[in-house]
């Protein structure tokens, strides 16, 4: 492409960059978008979508591997796990749906460029490509070029033997032996789907418990009880300190408790976070203020200090999620276009993909008393007392609720269970409305599903839930649906 210039460019077309450039070219604006790799980002190709393929693998291989007999389905033999094609299935997911974003951009009209860009000015960038450089100019850019993983030293990725999440979504047989480092979502995401296909898993993991300061604390239980009796290995108060390569394999030390141990792997997946991209693209050049952390400084409109420049996504800030970063994709041309939106999201769900799931909206119970909420409701419904999820042989977990109990008002939902990631948007319209706990009580929910289970915990969060027995709470029968 030769020189060219634009109302809007987008530098990145991961969830955040791709949604920007389609609500960007509908609103009038002539769009281009930038991408040095796969349309899609980070998400469609080596994060998001290619993980949770993998994980719903492996659960039907678990599900057939332990469940089917009991339900009468007997399969002759063994199922055998052809680990290319599992790949390549993967592959072809990713591929699909990156396909889509490029269908998508070009019925919107939104110009696609191949390669990578470095802001010259504020107004003006370079953009190599494979035929040369080119030079575009425009009136607003949005940069939405993501994070990468957190490299530790002594572990340089090649992302074939010591891997980041990029790797361990790649490989092409199954590794007998596996030392995970960091036991956060996306190293417990891993694990669990990594064991299932047989894999010795270790996590080395620096805290006294896994997923902390992520999730509601009895959630990570849960989680945490499945994935040991399931066989993984978790050694806690660990840091890691060194690899080194032997003939048959790696051997990991890591200092545990104050003493040196050493830990057998073929493979050591890191996965201690991720990184803001804010030392690319040459955003210096164009004045934009990157804090010490890599994060691009943003107000509530996601505006830089540069006034026609705005960062959506992960390069901006916490949470570092998908969702996110395509709901600041829309935000952001539609202010450009001189709509007056704030981002003033009560709650971005979070969702950790592992067995059972769990998904949050809201505060936990220690958020809400820190903000002064001292006087609460609180109550769990367990997932084995609904009819839904003992069909389906899936009963680990509990819906949470947690309303201010002067106003009823629902202030956080935790869920541990089957589909939680689908659950939790009830939750998460709950909270933005500011509704009660009655607002969720009265709803009618279908049955048998695992949606009733929001309507139980919120019953049980009054104090007369019908599908358990639990302690009346004060002037429950009283207090009830008022």
């Amino acid at each position: 492409m030769a020189n060219a210039s634009f109302d809007i460019v987008v530098i990145g077309s991961g969830p955040g960059g791709y949604v920007a450039a389609i609500r960007a070219s509908q609103l009038g604006f002539k769009t281009a978008i930038i991408e040095r790799e796969a349309l899609g980002g980070v998400c469609l190709n080596v994060g998001c979508i290619p993980s949770k393929a993998m994980i719903h693998a492996t659960h039907l291989l678990h599900k057939a591997q332990h469940d089917f007999k009991t339900m009468g389905l007997n399969i002759k033999g063994g199922i055998d796990v052809d680990m290319p094609t599992l790949v390549k299935w993967k592959q072809s997911v990713c591929d699909k749906m990156s396909g889509g974003v490029k269908q998508l951009l070009k019925g919107n009209t939104v110009t696609i460029i191949s390669g990578m860009a470095e802001f010259k000015s504020s107004k003006e960038i370079s953009v190599k490509t494979a035929e040369g450089t080119d030079v575009i100019t425009g009136k607003h850019f949005i940069v939405a070029t993501g994070s990468r993983p957190i490299e530790i030293p002594g572990f340089p990725f090649d992302e074939k033997d010591i891997c980041s999440s990029t790797g361990a979504l790649a490989f092409d047989q199954i590794p007998k032996r596996i030392v995970v480092i960091g036991g956060g979502y996306i190293g417990l995401e891993i694990s669990s789907y990594l064991r299932k296909l047989g894999s010795e898993v270790t996590i080395i993991e620096a805290g006294t418990s896994m997923l902390a300061g992520v999730v509601d604390p009895e959630c990570a239980q849960v989680v945490t009880r499945k994935a040991e009796k399931a066989g993984i290995k978790v050694i806690y108060g660990a840091k890691a300190k060194s690899q080194k390569k032997t003939k048959d394999g790696f051997e990991v030390t890591a200092e545990v408790n104050g003493k040196d141990e050493i830990f057998k792997a073929d493979k050591i997946l890191v996965t201690v976070g991720r990184r803001p991209n804010g030392d690319q693209s040459n955003l210096k050049a164009a004045g934009i203020t990157v804090d010490e952390r890599g994060f691009v400084k943003v107000d509530a409109q996601r505006r830089t200090n540069i006034s026609n420049i705005f960062a959506i996504g992960d390069i901006c800030g916490q949470p570092m999620l998908a969702h996110k970063a395509s709901h600041e994709g829309v935000m952001v041309p539609e202010i450009i276009s001189g709509i007056n939106r704030v981002y003033d999201a009560k709650t971005v769900p979070a969702v950790v993909f592992t067995d059972p799931e769990i998904a949050a909206a809201g505060m936990t119970e220690a958020e809400a008393r820190a903000k002064g909420f001292n006087d609460l409701l609180i109550a769990k419904f367990p997932f084995g007392a609904n009819g839904k999820a003992v069909a389906m042989m899936e009963t680990d977990g509990f819906v949470k609720m947690i309303a201010d109990k002067k106003t009823h008002v629902v202030l956080g939902v935790h869920i541990v269970g089957p589909e939680a990631s689908n659950l939790i948007s009830e939750a998460v319209l709950a909270i933005e409305m500011g509704a009660r706990i009655e607002d969720i009580a009265l709803t009618i929910h279908p049955h048998p599903t695992l949606g009733e289970t929001m309507m139980e915990a919120a019953e049980a969060t009054l104090g007369h839930a019908i599908h358990i027995i639990q302690k009346p709470l004060t002037n429950a029968t009283k207090a009830a649906h008022t």
